[in-house]
């Protein structure tokens, strides 16, 4: 008998424990597709129970999410934006971590309107962050110091001393106040392309030896219409001229440069560099932007003489790394 009433009790417990076991389980994923597909509906209750569905599920639902909001649907992508910058205030790292990647995601693409509410959000969410990626920022090697002349912004130099991964640079995008941002014999790759691209109130971004190609620079160009850009391929001559307009005179050979090593002297004027011709300090820079540190080039310039016409020298230069 008291067997009975084991087997009896048993039975009427199990039930119970199934049920607790599908409220813990997971959403499935065609249930989350579903909710995802719904933010799209012409009713507006299942759009409604459709973000309270996503909200719960939280990171589960960030990859088809994201994925939905790039087709560009105005009502998916301002319910989406909306979900996923709830997760950025989670108490899991994780999830805010990975909520925060998405929309650097869809900021990054360039494509409107997603990528202007996901920078909305994103640029919201930083505030209150510049500081502590300043602080990053600088003990990974870079300099940032206030904008030249009494501008309200900041500089940010990242050059030979810089300790930090393509990750790192992303706090760039958290700093306020950019004004100009300079790399100097950094490797880029896309995706700090991504990032400088969001740095909408950029005025000056220099570009020296990051191996960035033709198609990149395009596409920052579209993306910063403001921005004063300047892309070398990181070849560095070490002159400065006297100015910027008429002949391309050389005022001063820095010290143990390029430039000195090859035999420029100050008072020298450039006329052409490889046959190229050479009318002013600008067609200079850009000549030699066109070289790598380590390559060789050319100067054919007029030197002073005393009490004589100027002379016609060739010197030939290998170029430093910025």
């Amino acid at each position: 008998m008291a067997a009975s009433r084991f087997v009896v009790a048993a039975i009427a417990v199990w039930p119970c424990a199934v049920v607790a076991a599908d409220e813990a389980a997971p959403e499935s994923v065609a249930a989350i597709h579903r909710w995802v597909e719904d933010l799209g509906s012409d009713q507006f209750a299942r759009r409604e129970a459709a973000e309270r569905s996503l909200e719960r599920v939280g990171r589960e639902a960030l990859e088809p999410l994201a994925a939905a909001m790039r087709a560009g649907d105005l009502e998916v992508v301002a319910r989406g934006v909306e979900i996923v910058r709830g997760m950025l205030d989670s108490d899991d790292p994780d999830v805010a971590a990975e909520a925060e990647h998405a929309l650097e995601e869809l900021a990054e693409r360039g494509e409107e309107p997603v990528a202007h509410m996901a920078a909305s959000v994103l640029e919201f969410h930083f505030l209150g962050m510049g500081d502590e990626a300043r602080a990053r920022l600088e003990l990974l090697g870079a300099t940032i110091t206030p904008e030249p002349g009494g501008g309200a912004g900041i500089d940010v130099l990242i050059g030979a001393g810089w300790r930090g991964t393509a990750e790192d640079l992303r706090q760039v995008a958290r700093l306020r106040g950019v004004a100009r941002v300079s790399l100097h014999g950094v490797a880029i790759d896309g995706s700090v392309v991504a990032v400088l691209g969001r740095l909408r109130g950029l005025r000056i971004l220099n570009l020296y030896g990051t191996g960035i190609d033709d198609q990149a620079a395009r596409a920052l160009a579209a993306r910063l219409p403001d921005a004063e850009i300047d892309v070398r391929k990181g070849g560095r001559l070490g002159v400065s001229a006297a100015g910027l307009a008429g002949p391309c005179e050389i005022r001063q050979v820095q010290p143990g440069s390029a430039a000195e090593l090859g035999g420029l002297r100050s008072g020298d004027v450039v006329v052409a560099i490889d046959g190229e011709p050479i009318n002013g300090f600008e067609a200079l820079t850009a000549c030699v932007a066109r070289h790598g540190p380590g390559e060789s080039i050319t100067l054919s310039v007029e030197r002073p003489g005393i009490d004589a016409a100027p002379q016609r020298v060739e010197c030939t230069v290998r170029l430093d790394a910025w």
